[in-house]
């Protein structure tokens, strides 16, 4: 299965606009390590959930709001939803770029939204969501704290 093209143009050293959708994401790299791969010389699929909250600590400690913060301010946004669709592998140090972006915002639930390219080329290996429930320590949903809407509703949307 063959992904549509990400043609990326640079807003900032942070951010890109999506030439094809005109979406706007967040950008930052990582280099796979030895341990990411399998025995097939490939990234194991479960490590794709760790580069997407790569992204997403990435993404929030540039808005000035990281999850220790956030953390501290009474708040855990647990992931009770992920979807992830492969399209090319990578392989032990290669070079990736993480896009991240908020997607939905609901009372009590965000989705981060995520494309993952190869630095070299730019093809498209990966793209999924994460979706997260707001829950305060006791783990009892609460509705999305005023700065996270902050940031969704502040966030460059095409």
């Amino acid at each position: 299965m063959r992904s549509k093209p990400f043609i990326p143009e640079f807003i900032d050293d942070t951010f890109v606009r999506d030439k094809n959708s005109g979406k706007i994401w967040h950008r930052c790299e990582l280099r796979t390590l030895y341990v990411d791969t399998d025995r097939s010389q490939v990234v194991y699929h479960a490590n794709y959930l760790r580069y997407f909250e790569f992204g997403r600590a990435s993404l929030m400690r540039d808005a000035s709001y990281p999850y220790k913060q956030i953390e501290d301010s009474g708040y855990l946004y647990p992931i009770i939803q992920t979807e992830l669709n492969y399209y090319s592998p990578l392989f032990y140090d290669d070079l990736m770029y993480i896009h991240t972006r908020p997607a939905k915002l609901e009372l009590v639930k965000i989705q981060f939204d995520y494309l993952i390219t190869k630095a070299d080329g730019g093809e498209v290996v990966c793209a999924g969501f994460t979706k997260h429930c707001a829950v305060n320590k006791k783990g009892i949903p609460v509705e999305i704290d005023t700065q996270t809407i902050q940031l969704w509703q502040g966030f460059p949307h095409p």
